[in-house]
């Protein structure tokens, strides 16, 4: 599903159109810079910001919307059933990271992203699936981002804590230990 919406949206994009989905938003344009795009779609390399130490931060965005000078995040959610009312919430945190990383990267953004979720409605005769789109705007928080990355790299330069017997990890770790 991930590809097929990325050229469903691409196609659009080279028309300088907005697809049917976004129809009630104005003002906006796809984001049609296609190489930029293709790298920070990469799951191997997306945007990326390492701070004076070099640690790593990294994340692979679905696509961007333009308004004026400023880019919006927008990402592609699929799923098996309608959105209940706290199912955005449930991403907030990564739409916190890419805009962080669109920012550390020199890139304006707004306060805000789109996430577009799609579910099935209904199947046609013919076999073909109908799926609905919910357009769901959240505000982001970029200090929600950096206390990720922040605890990310206390985390890792920490030492490694003791196994515990109810950690699933911590079990496959020591059995990975005696081979």
């Amino acid at each position: 599903m991930d590809r097929i919406l990325k050229e469903h949206f691409d196609r659009f994009m080279k028309k300088g159109l907005l697809p049917p989905e976004l129809s009630k938003l104005t003002g906006y344009r796809l984001f049609d810079d296609e190489t930029l795009l293709k790298q920070w779609r990469s799951n191997f390399k997306g945007i990326q910001w390492a701070d004076s130490k070099g640690n790593l931060f990294r994340g692979a965005i679905d696509n961007l919307l333009v308004k004026g000078k400023k880019m919006v995040v927008l990402d592609y959610k699929t799923r098996g059933y309608p959105l209940k009312e706290d199912t955005a919430e449930h991403y907030q945190d990564q739409m916190d990271i890419y805009n962080f990383l669109l920012r550390k990267n020199g890139y304006e953004t707004e306060d805000y992203t789109y996430l577009i979720f799609y579910h099935p409605h209904k199947i046609e005769d013919n076999g073909h699936v109908c799926f609905n789109t919910d357009l769901v705007k959240i505000a982001v928080n970029i200090k929600n981002a950096e206390r990720i990355f922040n605890e990310a790299v206390k985390c890792l330069e920490n030492d490694m804590p003791q196994s515990s017997e109810e950690c699933g990890f911590c079990e496959w770790a020591d059995n990975a230990k005696s081979l």
